[in-house]
């Protein structure tokens, strides 16, 4: 995301993150989502299946047909896409409404495939499990948000070793600051104190 810096004064005056004011997508994403915590299994696969797809693209582009993509992927019902086949595999890549890499795409399925047998609530307590013990200090600027941590390292260490594919540290840490398990919004922000997270919960011994 772009630009870097301070904080902005976006069109109504609020302040807020610079990146935030390259599209009115990112103004929306940026004031209703990005940074709010989000639970459930269903809601965080999408959101791991969309980090994959953004990697080597813009996070824009995924925005823009993230509604295509809840189509084809059935809502990211982890059930439904584990049914996937052959036939849908064709599908998906036949979708100009999504983004056709055959690699995402097979590695989202094989991702559900596995995430089937977990138990209820076990994605989200794995991944949850990862957020900072305290937070951070309050970024100034975009140049003091890290793309990596210790802690989106070991959350892609985990997942890898659980199954799940193409999450490595930097598309881990960008889910963790879409799914509020790290508040980026910089100190000034308008939006940094509607995101502050809740404890974490802890990890079933």
């Amino acid at each position: 995301m772009s630009p870097a810096g301070p904080v902005l004064a976006g069109p109504d005056g609020a302040l807020r993150c610079p990146w935030a004011l390259a599209t009115e997508d990112y103004i929306a994403y940026h004031d209703q989502e990005w940074g709010r915590p989000v639970h459930g299994d269903d809601a965080l696969y999408e959101r791991l299946c969309l980090e994959a797809f953004q990697s080597g693209l813009s996070w824009l582009t995924i925005l823009r047909r993230r509604a295509a993509f809840r189509t084809a992927f059935a809502g990211f019902e982890i059930a439904e896409v584990a049914g996937f086949g052959d036939a849908d595999v064709a599908r998906l890549l036949a979708d100009t409404g999504i983004i056709r890499n055959r690699a995402k795409i097979e590695a989202s399925l094989a991702n559900a495939r596995v995430l089937a047998g977990w138990a209820p609530g076990e994605l989200d307590t794995l991944i949850w499990s990862h957020a900072p013990a305290e937070p951070g200090p309050a970024p100034v600027s975009t140049t003091q948000v890290p793309a990596v941590t210790p802690e989106s390292t070991a959350l892609a260490k985990a997942l890898k070793k659980a199954g799940i594919r193409f999450v490595g540290p930097t598309t881990a840490y960008a889910l963790m600051q879409a799914c509020g398990l790290v508040n980026d919004h910089l100190a000034a922000c308008t939006s940094r104190g509607g995101a502050e997270r809740p404890q974490r919960p802890q990890r079933p011994r």
